[in-house]
């Protein structure tokens, strides 16, 4: 029998582009996935989507079900979110507080389409630059975090892991490197927001365990970190959406820090209180949704 959970799959194999990105976007292990669309393809006597296609290019049978989907996902969810204010008021706000200036290039979307979803709940960030959001939240300044995992005072939803990269300015003597090894790092001045360097991952991962003296310059802003870097005042380690459109114009050069990558993981924190509230949990849903969809190279986390 179709069911709803078939349909959703079929719009997460479409949004995302990928088995991969699927699964994770819908808490399914890829063997689980695969097994779901098989199932399908077994009912219906037909492929739903060509297998070496990228992204996934739908066959008929796949394209009409999808039509399905489309017309019935989002009555669905609309109806999913009525219940909820049925059943705890329509009426709430969010106010968002980051760890760092990075996520808005994402966030500005995810505000855009809760909005729509979520209208009567009042949503903003909270201004300025925090270098301990966890203090936001006990104070009640703000209702929800992103950044690191705030446990356990805190509830934590889990969104997806990413690689950090090291920027530099052209021509920098670290150009030629393939990867970044600690040792590459001596002498250096590293660009970081102001925040304690026990939350700066390549400090924290690969620099301290080393024992390599570095120095140290803070900047609140991503584009004059970037803007630093070019300028040769030093090297930064950000997130790899971050600097995607700065490398693509060769404004700097990225490279990767060890034979596997630095690899950060986000999540949203909220106070206990907030943890079901159905506009929190549709929050974290959109965020995960579109940034399984817009950023590459990151990996969502169940």
């Amino acid at each position: 029998m179709l069911e709803i959970r078939h349909l959703r799959t079929l719009s997460a194999l479409r949004s995302s582009g990928s088995l991969v990105r699927a699964a994770q976007l819908l808490n399914l292990t890829q063997s689980a996935l695969s097994h779901q669309v098989r199932l399908l393809e077994e009912r219906y006597k037909a492929p739903l989507f060509e297998r070496k296609s990228m992204p996934i290019a739908f066959t008929a049978t796949g394209s009409r079900l999808l039509e399905l989907a489309d017309k019935l996902l989002p009555e669905i969810e609309l109806a999913e979110r009525d219940v909820a204010r049925l059943s705890q008021g329509d009426k709430g706000q969010l106010r968002v507080a980051l760890e760092c200036h990075t996520c808005f290039d994402w966030l500005m979307p995810v505000m855009d389409a809760f909005r729509q979803r979520w209208p009567e709940v009042e949503i903003d960030l909270v201004s300025g630059f925090h270098s301990e959001p966890a203090d936001l939240l006990r104070s009640g300044e703000a209702d929800l975090v992103i950044g690191s995992p705030y446990g356990p005072d805190f509830t934590v939803f889990p969104l997806f892991r990413f690689e950090m990269l090291v920027v530099m300015a052209q021509k920098h003597r670290l150009q030629a490197q393939r990867r970044l090894v600690a040792a590459d790092f001596t002498g250096e001045t590293l660009i970081t927001y102001p925040v304690p360097e026990e939350r700066i991952d390549l400090i924290r991962e690969v620099l301290r365990p080393a024992g390599i003296e570095f120095e140290r310059r803070t900047a609140e802003l991503t584009v004059a970190v970037l803007q630093l870097v070019a300028s040769r005042r030093g090297i930064a380690a950000l997130p790899n959406w971050a600097i995607k459109n700065y490398v693509d114009y060769d404004y700097v050069v990225a490279r990767p820090v060890g034979e596997h990558g630095l690899w950060s993981d986000l999540y949203v924190s909220v106070p206990e209180q907030l943890q079901d509230k159905a506009y929190v949990r549709d929050f974290v849903s959109v965020i995960r949704e579109q940034c399984a969809a817009s950023l590459d190279g990151i990996k969502l986390l169940s």
